[in-house]
C-alpha cells in the first residue's frame, strides 16, 4: 500500500520573524488561508487515507501540528527529540510503516512546499508508484523544469528517456529520465549553463520508493545510523520509547537522504513534474504566490502605503503598517519584532537567526 510521509520539522528561518522556532513556516498561513501544513496534507486527499499519513516532525512542534491535523491519527505524528536531517527520517519512517506494511511504497515529501494543480500531484504520485510496483528496486525522484539560474536548488542531470507509459484513462503519463547525476546548489554561472543545456532539472525533494528498498540502501551506504534506528523501532511500543528515542537519535550524524543514498544508487529515474511548484524559500516566494497590486505591493494586513512600490509588507489586522517613499523594501511586523529590509537582502534574513543566537535574545528567536 501507498503511505505518505511529510517532513515537518524545518525552522524557516529566512521568513525571520513571522517564521519562529515555535511556530516555523511549515505552520504559517503564508500562501493562503490555510497553512503549508495544512495545504500538503489536504493535497493527499484522495490519494492515501489519514491512516497512512506520517508527520515527521520536531518534538517541539508536536502539539501545533496535533492541532492542525486533527484527522491524522496520534499513530501517525513522529515528534524528533533533535535535528539530524532528511536521512534518519526517512529511515525511521521506514521502519515503522513496515511494521504493520512490510511491502509499503512511501511517497515522501516536505511539508512547505506550494504545488498545484493538486490532481496533477496526485497522479504523479500513482505513476511513481506504480514505477516502484514494475521495478520494486528503484528510487523515484521528481524534478522541476527550471524557469531561471536559481543558485538555492539542486540540480539533477537527466539520463536516458524511459519508455512512457500510459494510464488506464488513456492519458500519458509524466516523461520518466534515468538519473545521469545529482548536483548541488550551483553558483550563478553554473546555473545559467545547466539552463542552458536543457536537460537539468530542479531537485524538487520529493521521493518514492519501496520502504524495504530504502532500508536496504541505508543498510548498505549508512549503516551505523540504520543500527540507531532500528533500536528506535524496537522500543516503539515499549515504556522506554522516549528514552531510547532520545539516546539513539542524538547519537546520529546528520545527514540528507540525497548525500546518504541517491547520490550511490544505481536505479534513480526522475519523473519531471506536470504539477506548479514553489518551494516558498523566502519572502519574494509570498509575492509570488499572493500577487500584487498595481504598484507591485504585496500586502498581507493592514497598511497604508505612499509612494510606495515593488514592497512586501506582512503583518496583521489589527496593526497598520504605513510606508511612504519605499522601493522594493520588505517590511514584517509581528508583536515583538520588526523586520526591514531590503528585498536584495532577503535571502540574507537568516543571518538575523544567526546574530540573535550569537547575543543570546532567544526570546526572539
Amino acid at each position: 500500500m501507498l503511505h505518505a510521509i511529510v517532513m515537518a520539522g524545518g525552522s524557516g528561518t529566512r521568513f525571520w520573524p513571522a517564521s519562529r522556532a515555535a511556530l516555523p513556516k511549515q505552520l504559517l498561513p503564508l500562501a493562503g488561508v490555510r497553512t503549508l501544513l495544512e495545504q500538503t496534507v489536504d493535497r493527499l486527499d484522495g490519494l492515501v487515507p489519514p491512516q497512512r499519513v506520517m508527520i515527521v516532525t520536531a518534538a517541539r512542534l508536536l502539539e501545533a501540528v496535533r492541532r492542525q491535523l486533527p484527522l491524522v491519527p496520534e499513530a501517525g505524528l513522529v515528534g524528533e527529540p533533535c535535528k539530524r536531517d532528511t536521512a534518519p527520517c526517512v529511515g525511521l519512517a521506514a521502519l515503522l510503516v513496515s511494521r504493520s506494511d512490510p511491502d509499503a511504497i512511501m511517497a515522501v515529501m516536505p511539508s512547505d512546499h506550494v504545488i498545484a494543480p493538486e490532481e496533477k500531484f496526485r497522479e504523479a504520485i500513482r505513476q511513481a508508484a506504480a514505477i516502484v510496483e514494475d521495478s520494486p528496486g528503484r528510487l523515484v525522484t521528481f524534478g522541476i523544469k527550471p524557469t531561471y539560474p536559481a543558485e538555492s536548488f539542486g540540480y539533477i542531470q537527466q539520463g536516458m528517456l524511459l519508455p512512457q507509459t500510459v494510464s488506464a484513462g488513456g492519458v500519458a503519463n509524466a516523461v520518466v529520465h534515468t538519473v545521469a547525476r545529482f548536483r548541488e546548489k550551483p553558483p550563478a554561472s553554473v546555473a545559467a549553463e545547466y539552463l542552458g543545456a536543457g536537460n537539468f532539472l530542479w531537485n524538487a525533494g520529493i521521493f518514492v520508493w519501496k520502504a524495504a528498498t530504502i532500508l536496504d540502501a541505508l543498510a548498505t551506504h549508512q549503516p551505523e545510523c540504520l543500527e540507531h534506528l532500528k533500536r528506535i523501532a524496537a522500543a516503539w511500543d515499549t515504556p522506554a520509547r522516549d528514552q531510547v528515542f532520545a539516546a539513539e537519535f542524538a547519537a546520529i550524524k546528520g545527514i540528507s537522504i540525497d548525500y546518504a543514498v541517491l547520490e550511490h544508487a544505481c536505479d534513480v529515474v526522475v519523473i519531471e513534474a506536470p504539477f506548479g511548484w514553489d518551494d516558498l524559500g523566502g519572502w519574494s516566494a509570498v509575492a509570488r504566490q499572493r500577487g500584487s497590486d498595481q504598484q507591485g505591493n504585496t500586502i498581507v494586513g493592514k497598511h497604508l502605503g505612499i509612494d510606495s512600490i515593488r514592497t512586501i509588507v506582512h503583518s496583521g489586522d489589527n496593526h497598520l503598517v504605513v510606508t511612504m517613499g519605499l522601493e522594493d523594501m520588505l517590511v514584517v511586523h509581528t508583536p515583538d519584532a520588526t523586520l526591514v529590509a531590503d528585498r536584495a537582502h532577503e535571502e540574507a534574513v537568516r543571518r538575523v537567526v544567526a546574530e540573535l543566537e550569537k547575543r543570546g535574545w532567544n526570546e526572539f528567536l
